[in-house]
């Protein structure tokens, strides 16, 4: 043996554990679509026409024509068209992609028979359009001692009605985490559910919304959203960023509560750290201005203006309140893939093919344009036949360029 084997041998058994810890701490993409937005709907406002009705509001909303929405975000008008007709055809076809019945700030404290009921009934109307939405799912009361009771009775009760129709679509938010011991908690509040409601193991999953300055700076200066989602043991699938409680914890006026405050880059700064290579997504949160009345044009240039930011800065999911933020959602997104496909698929070409595209382009960066121009082909912002025509790949090889397997959902 070599001088050189010998001290890889070697090298292997003093790096053995450090190995193994990568791999499993830091998997990668898990290979799930992740979703463009959350919806978050009061539970007693919820009701198996509600994403109907949502796509019928958004609509009215959006016009027949792209004059309103070419006008108010001040675009070429044949941008403005594209953008229109290509809204209007995911408003028919998937108007949401991620449903949050809410039982938390959006329905408030209510007594224990009507909680309990529209648990119930909400449940029921989840199962009666589970595939209205690729994803769904509830939030429930803190585990604050408050609350706890309350949101873990809420959950029993939504799981025993909803149990026999899940899918790997479901998830469950959990707000206002300040301890890891919360996560810990909350895998056990999972296990016995499943148990309890005949699930299988590992099949109930939840998202942790960052919303308290605990879960980003922990008292001994450490970062604990980072080590919550080793406690979530494989069952954390996101970080979710909670503007307004976030920000009214550190103090910040109402009047400058936002998404594009200081604070909040920060917090979703280390909540994009502690989630990389983990294969966990984050979120951004909402903003509170709606798009009503005589504010529609001005809300939806900030609406806009805020999702088209969370992208530059790569965080690829925000949460919509009100029907009318659908257009801007979806229109602010396809112009982000839409306008950087031309370049990427030039570049990845050269990539795949060895040609020259001006770009010196390392693994790593094909990974990222080709994790681009998927998250486009899913959210239905590009299309099959563009891949194919710009890249020479079909959807499967996207997915390995991307270093991610491809998963319907």
């Amino acid at each position: 043996m070599s001088h050189v084997d010998a001290l890889a041998d070697e090298l292997d058994r003093r790096l053995a554990d450090a190995d193994a810890a990568l791999t499993t701490l830091y998997p990668g993409d898990r290979g799930d679509r992740q979703p463009v937005h959350t919806v978050y709907v009061p539970a007693d406002r919820y009701d198996a026409g509600t994403v109907r009705n949502w796509a019928e509001e958004a609509k009215a909303a959006l016009g027949a024509e792209p004059t309103e929405l070419t006008e108010a975000l001040d675009l070429p008008p044949d941008l403005g068209a594209e953008l229109h007709q290509r809204v209007r055809a995911k408003l028919d076809r998937e108007p949401i992609e991620d449903l949050r019945i809410d039982f938390e700030d959006g329905y408030g404290t209510r007594p224990d028979d009507q909680e309990d009921a529209a648990a119930i009934a909400a449940a029921r109307s989840l199962a009666e359009s589970v595939t209205a939405t690729p994803y769904h799912g509830l939030r429930i009361k803190s585990l604050e001692a408050p609350s706890r009771r309350r949101g873990l009775r809420t959950l029993d009760l939504f799981l025993r009605e909803f149990s026999t129709a899940l899918t790997d679509g479901f998830v469950i938010t959990l707000p206002k985490v300040t301890s890891v011991e919360q996560i810990d908690a909350m895998v056990l509040v999972l296990s016995t559910m499943e148990e309890a409601h005949s699930l299988a193991a590992g099949s109930l999953k939840f998202e942790i919304q960052v919303e308290t300055p605990q879960a980003i700076l922990g008292p001994d200066g450490t970062a604990l959203i980072a080590r919550m989602i080793r406690a979530g043991a494989g069952r954390v699938t996101g970080l979710h960023y909670g503007t307004y409680d976030y920000s009214a914890s550190l103090g910040v006026a109402a009047a400058y509560q936002s998404m594009e405050h200081p604070v909040a880059d920060h917090a979703k700064d280390v909540m994009q750290l502690a989630a990389a290579g983990t294969g966990v997504f984050v979120s951004d949160g909402s903003t509170n201005v709606l798009p009503i009345g005589d504010a529609v044009h001005s809300a939806w240039r900030l609406h806009f203006r805020l999702v088209r930011r969370s992208l530059a800065r790569g965080i690829y999911q925000g949460w919509d309140m009100h029907p009318a933020q659908l257009p801007t959602r979806f229109a602010a997104t396809y112009l982000f893939y839409r306008e950087g496909l031309d370049v990427a698929g030039a570049r990845l070409r050269a990539y795949v093919g060895g040609g020259n595209s001006g770009y010196l382009d390392e693994p790593a960066t094909a990974a990222a344009l080709a994790g681009y121009v998927l998250r486009g082909l899913e959210c239905g912002a590009v299309e099959p036949a563009e891949v194919d025509k710009l890249i020479g790949v079909d959807a499967a090889g996207l997915a390995k360029l991307a270093r991610r397997p491809l998963r319907s959902s």
